[in-house]
């Protein structure tokens, strides 16, 4: 494998900024320091005044396949990601067969050996009548990322709300457990008393019917059944105001039992956005209200929320039309949340630490992903470079989903990214592609 000198970038790590030379050899990064030099066959990259960052882990995806592949599949979405800088990712179970049993998910797998551009981990799912097969799973912890329980609505058989299987996961897995948490008795209720008020319901009416109380009540759930059994939980997009007091910042992040994550939606959209963008923006949890936004960003930087994540779902622009009823939920965003972050950068929200922190570094000790999430001598070359210096604009030309559109056509980012790098291999460089290399799966080894 090719191998790689940097010479004189500015590296974003572990709470720094240095201009330093990086050396790769083969899937690792070999040497960090000043004054480097290879002997053998190198290839050079001149690093001023761009940025070297630790490739991003996205910890919630939909990737659509296997069984809805009119919408996605693992290789255009992967791709789609390792061009946003997106270089390792977790994909959830509601696919088509959802991923309920160990033969199931070991399928998916499979496909992404053979197509995935980034690195991978696949969510174990769980429904009410799943439980054993769950728990399969303690003996493959180090080859998986986690359960994942809907708490809430979702695809096929997999809304869990038999107070005893939730007790039965939660007490003996092994594994982090994952939640998307909205109560749905709270949702139903919402839904038919605006069904009878207005008669047709609008996108800006959903966030009043998937509104706060439906996050906070069912997230105090998860978080109650968590204590009880002393859970390693990790509560996915949280979207309100009102459920960041269940959350604290008084331990570091490897010492906590409960954590939480906040998507890039959340915090770029809100209720406001629904007059002009309409069913693009319909998603669960529902982007809700100015406030929460401005909440979701306070929390994000004094740590009460832990990682940051797209939730990437993507569906035809053909199923985001029609009625409030008809019109799916999730937005395509896997390509741009780095990018999307570098914008709040530059506007003076976020420091560039902070970014690299949120997005790779806490994703890694979260999960307790082996050799990833840092640069660091010994550790997989998952690297993105980005030229601060050279804007982008998201247009269809350049828009990598299989789905074909954005919520953010038009927007325009004050950054590129140039290269990324995947085990090494430099996957995507000034757009050109180099597919050979596929990514690897996820190896977990941290303490839960």
């Amino acid at each position: 494998m090719q191998k790689y000198l940097f010479k004189n970038i500015h590296i974003v790590n572990e709470g720094k900024i240095e201009t330093l030379d990086l050396l790769t050899d083969g899937e690792r990064i070999e040497k960090i320091g000043s004054g480097l030099s290879c002997k053998s066959d190198v290839t050079e990259i001149n690093g001023e005044g761009k940025f070297l960052l630790p490739g991003v882990i996205d910890d919630q995806v939909h990737f659509r396949e296997p069984g809805l592949t009119h919408k996605a599949t693992i290789y255009t979405e992967s791709k789609a990601a390792v061009a946003g800088g997106v270089t390792s990712f977790m994909e959830m179970p509601n696919t088509i067969p959802n991923a309920l049993t160990v033969d199931l998910l070991e399928d998916k797998y499979s496909i992404a050996s053979q197509h995935s551009l980034a690195n991978y981990s696949f969510f174990m799912g769980v429904s009410n009548t799943n439980a054993e097969e769950v728990l399969k799973v303690n003996k493959l912890k180090e080859n998986i990322c986690g359960v994942k329980i809907f708490m809430g609505a979702s695809t096929g058989n997999m809304l869990v709300d038999n107070y005893n299987t939730l007790e039965k996961i939660f007490r003996e897995t092994e594994l982090l457990v994952a939640t998307h948490c909205e109560d749905e008795k709270i949702i139903r209720d919402n839904y038919q008393r605006l069904k009878t008020a207005r008669g047709v319901l609008t996108a800006s009416d959903h966030p009043l019917i998937r509104d706060d109380n439906a996050c906070y009540e069912s997230s105090l759930a998860a978080i109650q059944i968590a204590k009880k059994f002393n859970t390693r939980l990790h509560i996915l997009h949280i979207s309100t105001e009102k459920e960041l007091q269940l959350f604290g910042n008084m331990f570091p992040l490897k010492q906590k039992r409960i954590t939480s994550e906040v998507c890039v939606h959340h915090l770029h959209f809100t209720s406001d956005d629904y007059a002009e963008l309409g069913y693009k923006i319909k998603c669960n949890p529902a982007i809700k209200a100015p406030n929460n936004k401005a909440a979701l960003w306070k929390a994000l930087l004094d740590d009460r929320l832990d990682v940051i994540a797209t939730d990437h779902a993507p569906h035809l622009m053909s199923e985001k039309e029609g009625d409030y009823e008809h019109a799916h939920a999730g937005l395509p965003l896997v390509q741009h949340p780095l990018l999307l972050m570098l914008h709040y950068y530059k506007q003076g929200h976020i420091a560039l630490e902070k970014i690299v922190e949120k997005m790779s570094h806490a994703v890694a000790d979260c999960f307790g992903i082996k050799d990833r999430g840092y640069i660091r001598e010994g550790y997989f070359a998952d690297l993105v470079l980005v030229d601060m210096n050279q804007p982008s604009v998201v247009s269809k030309e350049n828009i990598l989903y299989k789905c074909g559109w954005s919520p953010l056509e038009g927007f325009g980012f004050p950054a590129t990214i140039t290269h990324t790098f995947v085990n090494g291999c430099m996957v995507y460089g000034k757009g050109v592609w180099h597919e050979s290399e596929k990514g690897q799966r996820l190896k977990f080894g941290g303490p839960l």
